[in-house]
C-alpha cells in the first residue's frame, strides 16, 4: 500500500508541474511556429551591443559612426537599443539557435521597427524576429 501511495504522489507531482510550466515556444512535431498573439513590435537602434552598456552617452538616437563601423567590422555582436535603454539580442524562432547578425547587418545605424516573439529572462531582452523595417520618420543623431 505505501508503495503505491508513494507512486500516486509522483504521478500527481509530474501532472501538476506538466500543467504549471510555461512552454518556451509554440512547437508543434512539424516545427515551431508562433502564434500571432504573441508577436510584439519594438522599435530602436541596430547596432553594436558593447558601446551602450559601456558608454551611457549612446542612445538609440544618438551614435558615433566610426566606432559603429569598426565594432561591426570586428564582427561584434548586434542588437536593437529601444528608446529606454533595453537591448533586444536577436534569437532563432527555433532551437538549435542559429546566427541572427545577417537579418540585422543591412540595418546597422538605421532606426527600425522590429516585430517577432519576444523573451525575457533575468533581465536578458531577446526577439525573434518576424519581420524588420526602417523607421525613416525617426531622426538620428550621427557624429564621426
Amino acid at each position: 500500500m505505501r508503495r503505491s501511495t508513494v507512486t500516486l504522489i509522483g504521478v500527481i507531482i509530474l501532472a501538476a508541474s506538466a500543467l504549471v510550466a510555461k512552454p518556451h515556444s509554440n512547437d508543434t512535431k512539424s516545427g515551431s511556429t508562433s502564434n500571432a498573439a504573441h508577436l510584439k513590435t519594438i522599435s530602436g537602434l541596430v547596432r553594436d551591443i558593447a558601446c551602450p552598456i559601456q558608454h551611457n552617452e549612446a542612445t538609440s538616437r544618438h551614435f558615433g559612426k566610426s566606432c559603429l563601423d569598426a565594432c561591426v567590422k570586428n564582427g561584434a555582436e548586434l542588437g536593437i537599443l529601444t528608446d529606454d535603454g533595453s537591448i533586444y539580442v536577436p534569437i532563432s524562432a527555433n532551437m538549435p539557435d542559429k546566427d541572427q547578425r545577417a537579418k540585422l547587418l543591412p540595418y546597422v545605424g538605421k532606426y527600425v521597427n522590429v516585430t517577432g516573439e519576444l523573451f525575457e529572462h533575468r533581465g536578458t531582452h531577446a526577439i525573434a524576429i518576424k519581420n524588420i523595417s526602417e523607421d525613416k520618420s525617426v531622426h538620428v543623431d550621427v557624429t564621426n
